[in-house]
């Protein structure tokens, strides 16, 4: 029996011979793809459906062609993944959660109308109310004749009687008809407050799933204040809590330079594989990593020139060697390298800054402003070199460390997780089909006056 390869051998073994340039990102209940010309969303719906959705890309290259620079295009590669990854999330939350809140919506409504029914069943019609205070009929002691407007009208000691059965009648029925709407005012109060504190649950199998449980609905503002927050605290955790770490088990900065720049991008390195180990803890997250397997089994797929379809794809590993988590651990790793070449020593000398918070506040904001630099280089060596280079012995070498990490970041996708990246990924391929056709198009008209030309003048 022939001996079942690991994921990491298939990834660098049956990798594709078609290397596309199509890269995805895994989303809540959904994929996002991105292409030449546009990026796709495609959405799992509470009902079932796959919501799909695709914008334009706009180049930019024609009016600053200095951000597709060597080591800027990397930074502008960076915050262009940053801002579409937000978006593309944003869509994914307003689909994935879109019937809860008209579920929750429609419950608070169902209560309301059912408290409404109830007080207009408790609630006497009119002509109900008419007959108890005013009757057609009032019977009259004595010959036992009830009494008639029409034919007792000129007998008075007749009229008097039934006026005063009338007026028992009507101040019984005002008793009893006070007392059943301070009933029903009461149980309305009860219903109302209940209402008002949410008391009212809905069906087991419709509760909101948000892991917000929130409204999910998001404005341009809010998503800004999102990435803000998330930039913020990705710089507490991955530079800010390992420089303050570092300094209490190393010393000052300058005192030893190299242990000091290992100990921080080491300890750098484990607060990453512990956020990312611990977050894939959630029940959510744990689906979005099978939705990020998905998305690298389509492309495994397409890349082996399969018809995409949840049969053909499920076959292939779940990890990439293309993708953009060895990204991130090939940050890191550049990061220690370029901050132990950069001259702080000198400047922490020539500025005279003393020991303690002040050296280590310098050190922290050295080290975000060398961030740029650190992506541009990642984002050449894993990219463009990396990409370009895919049979080289040290290209294995270096994607080994941002492979093992897709073992934490993937799962195993069922079919409809599947399904949704084939969605995304058709989007992308279709749009560029299609543009490949209309420059064809345009290329074989241009040619063929070209040639009309010569004719002409021959």
């Amino acid at each position: 029996m022939a001996e079942k390869k690991s994921d990491l051998s298939r990834a660098f073994k049956e990798d594709g011979a078609l290397k596309t340039h199509v890269g995805g990102q895994a989303l809540i209940e959904g994929i996002m793809m991105r292409g030449k010309y546009n990026w796709s969303v495609a959405v799992r719906e509470p009902s079932g459906s796959i919501y799909t959705e695709e914008h334009d890309l706009n180049s930019g290259k024609d009016r600053n062609g200095w951000m597709y620079w060597p080591l800027v295009r990397g930074c502008r590669a960076l915050v262009e993944s940053l801002v579409l990854g937000y978006k593309a999330l944003e869509i994914a939350a307003l689909h994935a959660f879109a019937e809860e809140a008209d579920e929750k919506d429609g419950a608070k409504d169902g209560v309301e109308a059912a408290v409404v029914g109830a007080a207009a069943a408790e609630e006497p019609s009119a002509k109900t109310d008419v007959e108890a205070i005013l009757p057609d009929a009032v019977p009259v002691e004595g010959d036992g004749k009830p009494f008639s407007w029409k034919d007792d009208f000129g007998r008075p000691e007749t009229m008097i009687d039934a006026l005063g059965a009338q007026t028992e009648l009507k101040v019984e029925s005002l008793e009893a008809s006070a007392r059943e709407h301070a009933e029903r005012a009461e149980r309305l109060a009860v219903a109302e407050e209940a209402l008002l504190e949410g008391e009212f649950e809905q069906p087991e199998g419709k509760q909101k799933k948000s892991f917000m449980d929130e409204e999910v609905e998001f404005g341009k503002k809010e998503m800004a204040i999102s990435m803000v927050l998330g930039l913020v605290l990705g710089v507490v955790l991955f530079i800010v809590a390992p420089a303050f770490i570092t300094n209490l088990i190393v010393g000052e900065y300058d005192q030893n330079t190299l242990l000091w720049n290992i100990v921080d991008g080491l300890l750098r390195v484990a607060v990453f594989v512990f956020y990312i180990w611990l977050i894939g803890r959630m029940g959510e997250i744990k689906r979005m990593f099978g939705y990020h397997g998905a998305e690298h089994k389509t492309i495994h797929c397409y890349e082996h020139g399969l018809a995409l379809t949840p049969e053909n794809a499920r076959s292939f590993p779940r990890l990439h060697v293309r993708c953009g988590t060895a990204f991130l651990i090939m940050v890191m790793v550049i990061a220690i390298i370029v901050y132990t070449i950069t001259p702080l020593n000198a400047l922490i000398e020539a500025l005279g800054v003393s020991d303690g918070a002040p050296k280590l506040v310098l050190v922290i904001f050295v080290r975000i402003l060398l961030m740029p630099v650190i992506a541009g280089i990642s984002y050449e060596i894993t990219v463009k070199w990396a990409g370009s280079h895919p049979d080289n012995p040290l290209v294995k070498v270096i994607l080994w460390p941002g492979m093992q990490m897709q073992y934490l970041t993937t799962n195993e996708p069922d079919d409809g997780q599947i399904e949704c990246a084939i969605a995304a990924m058709q989007l992308v391929l279709e749009r560029e089909q299609a543009e490949d056709a209309r420059a064809a198009s345009a290329d074989g008209g241009a040619r063929t006056g070209a040639g009309v030309e010569a004719s002409a003048k021959a």
